[in-house]
Parts: C-alpha cells; sequence; structure tokens
C-alpha cells in the first residue's frame, strides 16, 4: 500500500514518543516512524503510476496550516491491535485535500472519506485504563505549516519520495 503523508515535525514527533512512554507494555512507533496519513493511494498500479498520478493533482495545490492539539483514541481499530492511543489533528485544509484526493483515488472503507480522522500514532494495544487516563492530559498546542508531502510505501516502510505543494 502507498500512501501520501504530512511529514511530522520533530517537536511533534518528540511529544508522541514522550507520551507513548506512559503506556507500559503498548506498541508504539519509534521517533522517525510516526506519520500523518493524507491519502491511502492504494495498491492497484505500480507504484511510478500513482505517485506521478499524484503529483499531477497536487501541482496546484496551496500549503496547508496543521494543528496537535490534544489526544484521543480509536477503543476498536479498523485494523491491527486496539486501543489505538494518538494526537489529535486540527485541519480544514488537510480534510479539503483529503476529500480531493478521494475524488481520483479510491477511499478505503471505514477509515477514509466520510470516516478520515487525521492523527499521528503514539502506541496501540496497551491497558484501557492507561489509555484512558493518558486521553485526559492536556498536551500544548503544535502548529506548522505543510508545504510539503511524502510517499510512503508501507510493506517496507519507508519514505520513497516527496512532493512540494503550491
Amino acid at each position: 500500500m502507498y500512501s501520501l503523508n504530512v511529514p511530522v515535525p520533530g517537536r511533534v514527533a518528540a511529544l508522541a514518543a514522550d507520551l507513548a512512554r506512559e503506556l507500559p507494555g503498548a506498541y508504539d512507533r519509534r521517533r522517525g516512524e510516526h506519520t500523518l496519513v493524507v491519502k491511502r493511494l492504494g495498491d492497484d498500479a505500480p507504484p511510478a503510476v500513482l505517485e506521478a498520478r499524484a503529483r499531477e493533482l497536487l501541482a496546484d495545490r496551496p500549503p496547508f496550516a496543521v494543528r496537535v492539539d490534544g489526544i484521543d483514541m480509536f477503543e476498536e481499530a479498523t485494523t491491527g491491535s486496539s486501543p489505538v492511543i494518538y494526537l489529535s489533528v486540527e485541519s480544514p485544509g488537510l480534510f479539503d485535500l483529503h476529500e480531493y484526493l478521494c475524488e481520483y483515488f479510491d477511499p478505503l472503507p471505514e477509515i477514509e472519506g466520510e470516516d478520515y480522522t487525521p492523527h499521528v500514532t503514539l502506541a496501540r494495544d496497551c491497558e484501557m485504563a492507561a489509555a484512558e487516563r493518558l486521553c485526559e492530559r492536556d498536551v500544548e498546542s503544535i502548529e506548522w505549516v505543510v508545504d510539503e508531502l511524502s510517499f510512503l510505501d508501507a510493506e517496507r516502510s519507508n519514505e520513497v519520495g516527496r512532493v512540494a505543494l503550491g
């Protein structure tokens, strides 16, 4: 599966790593592994074709602001282990871009389109009580402007390219 992602700034990755330490036994993401998915592009075409199509669609898309402003969770994950604890994301520009890309790349049921919840995963598969305690914490809001996106190869868990916005 290839996806288009917002590169997560170091401040957000550090916050996510620090918070994940409060969830003993959970599967957490290491610093540098945090992602913010804009849209999954699929695996129905060669990666080069998916990337070229996305680049063409993004040619005139403007940069947009993103803000991480809280902690929340999916009690039952659509896929994988549960719960999933995450940093919540606010961004009208991100929602607009996701909606736009859903017109050209089919949305995955239950996680994209109307079900899209942008987030940065802290950890998954921990005790529910620990997750609930962490979700009650306040975090300092972090805001940044997204002026480029990355292509991620989920099978190999690595970035395979970037595209500038604007």
